[in-house]
């Protein structure tokens, strides 16, 4: 029996959308990166770019456990000498609150060229309204309570 292998041009792309308030910066992040990936396919490869879209929306409400909002550094070098910038998440979030998951979701990503494609892939938004209906995302429906007689 031979193994059959998919060429990236026969997947299929979908976007998806993912609400993250009051979601854990970790897990939300774990789960974009694999639908960045495509591991959520039953043909995935790692050497063929697979993946589908994500959008997210409602990044500001993003939660983090323990006291990660004051200890947690994020660092930046503008290449001078002493131009080494650290800010705690607490500032960054107020500041770029996109930045903190974009920034957690491409350390998930492959360090090489699909890393880089699959990143562009990856919409943030800090409100819950984004400008993506052309890409069709499936709307998930909030099921409503039946009423009892």
């Amino acid at each position: 029996m031979q193994t059959v292998m998919t060429k990236a041009k026969e997947s299929e792309m979908v976007w998806h959308v993912l609400d993250a308030s009051d979601q854990v910066l970790g897990r939300i992040s774990t789960k974009a990166a694999g639908l960045l990936m495509g591991k959520n396919k039953t043909c995935f490869a790692p050497h063929l770019d697979q993946g589908d879209g994500v959008i997210i929306i409602n990044v500001e409400k993003i939660r983090v456990t323990g006291d990660k909002m004051k200890q947690k550094k994020y660092k930046r070098f503008s290449g001078y000498p002493g131009g080494l910038k650290e800010e705690p998440l607490e500032h960054l979030l107020a500041r770029r609150p996109t930045e903190v998951l974009r920034h957690s979701i491409k350390g998930m990503l492959p360090k090489n060229r699909l890393g880089r494609l699959m990143i562009k892939r990856l919409k943030l938004y800090a409100g819950d309204k984004h400008p993506h209906t052309a890409q069709m995302p499936p709307v998930k429906a909030k099921k409503e309570k039946k009423e009892s007689k």
